[in-house]
This record gives C-alpha cells, structure tokens and sequence, in this order.
C-alpha cells in the first residue's frame, strides 16, 4: 500500500504538457559538473559491489559508474531511448514515463542498488516509485538518490521548486521513509571545481544524497 505524503497541490508543475515531449530530442550534455561526477562515481566505487545488479533509474548516455569495475548487470531506464542506447554501461534498457506509470517491469527482490541521479526532483508520483522501488530490491540492497542544485525548473514538481537544498534531503528521506525504507543516511558535501577554476578555489556543484537500504526479514520462529 503507497503511503501519500503529498499534497497535489505540491505535485504540480508549471509545464503540464507531457514529459516525453520535453525529452524527445536528446541531450548528450552533462548536467552536473565535473566535480559532482567525480564525487558520485567515488561513492558508487564505495557503495556498489562489482557483483550487483544495478538499475540506472532516470537514466541518460551516462551511469557515471567507475570504469574499472564490471557489475553482473547494468539496467537503464529513462525517457529518451537515443540517449539510453549511447550508454555503453547499459546491459539492457527500456523506456517509461514514471509520471504516468509507476509500475516497474522488475521481478521482487531483483535489483541488488538502483540509482537515481538528477531526477527524483521531477517526480510527480514518488511515493509509488519509492514503494516500487522497495519491491524490487533484495535484502541488504540500496537505493542512492543524488542530486545538486540543478533543475529543469518548469519540470519540476512545487514541492522541489519551493524548497532548499536541506528541504529536499528532508523531502526525500520522508519520502521512502513513509513507504517503509529504514531511516536512510543524508550526504551534503561541497565540492572544489576541476581543473584551473579548482585551483583558484573556485566551488563546484554542490553534492547530495539519500542512501537508503532495504533491512534483512526477520527469521519466522
């Protein structure tokens, strides 16, 4: 059962039309800096074993996953199939608007670490996500949320647009929460820019994310 922690109110955005329009061209930009990139593939190196099946939820034509480590799969998902099809990391993908269908087409307990990366803040529907979510992933398995201070803003829910940076860790971590994910860990680090603007001190995207994992079932006595 999808506990609701929204309002609708809250769910709104200012482009109503619909998300596979925005994202039928694709977008083979970064949209986080080189700094944020780092960081992220840093945690993963440390997170995510090489023996996991991974699913690149929200995806694009990168996973940002170190190089160096081979998982048993890789699954994306996403809203552009162009961009899903140039991701060299991706075993398999398919494509799905999860603001009209939130429905997972994973068997229970088959992802051992989803990811999401720039894109839980577009989510109208992320209670039904995040319940799915908790579905699909097996004992012990994680889910990691990251996410700077980027947006496209008229994409963006209310409950994103109206909020802080602290506020959307909060959001977030309510969120799965509420679906049944134990208390998850909270990340917000600052980050220094790559190359001579880090050398000048310059600042980098800010880095932040939920890491939430699913608990072991009690043994029945």
């Amino acid at each position: 059962m999808v506990v609701q922690v929204l309002t609708q109110a809250q769910r709104t955005k200012l482009d109503g039309a619909d998300d596979a329009l925005f994202y039928a061209e694709p977008r083979f930009v970064h949209h986080l800096d080189g700094a944020f990139r780092q960081r992220l593939t840093a945690l993963y190196r440390q997170r995510i074993p090489s023996c996991a099946v991974v699913l690149d939820l929200m995806s694009s034509w990168v996973s940002h996953l170190p190089d160096e480590v081979t998982y048993e799969q890789v699954i994306g998902h996403g809203l552009n199939a162009e961009e899903l099809r140039a991701n060299d990391r991706l075993d398999r993908h398919w494509v799905q608007n999860l603001n009209q269908d939130q429905r997972l087409p994973l068997a229970d307990a088959s992802v051992d670490c989803t990811l999401i990366v720039a894109g839980w803040q577009y989510l109208q529907q992320p209670e039904a996500v995040a319940a799915e979510l908790l579905r699909i992933t097996r004992p012990n398995g994680q889910l990691i949320v990251a996410f700077s201070n980027r947006m496209f803003f008229s994409k963006a829910p209310q409950v994103w647009t109206d909020s802080d940076d602290r506020e959307h860790l909060a959001y977030v971590a309510e969120v799965l929460l509420a679906q049944g994910w134990p208390r998850p860990e909270l990340i917000a680090e600052s980050t220094r820019a790559t190359g001579v603007s880090g050398w000048l001190g310059a600042p980098g995207d800010p880095f932040f994310a939920v890491i939430a994992t699913r608990p072991v079932p009690s043994s029945v006595v």
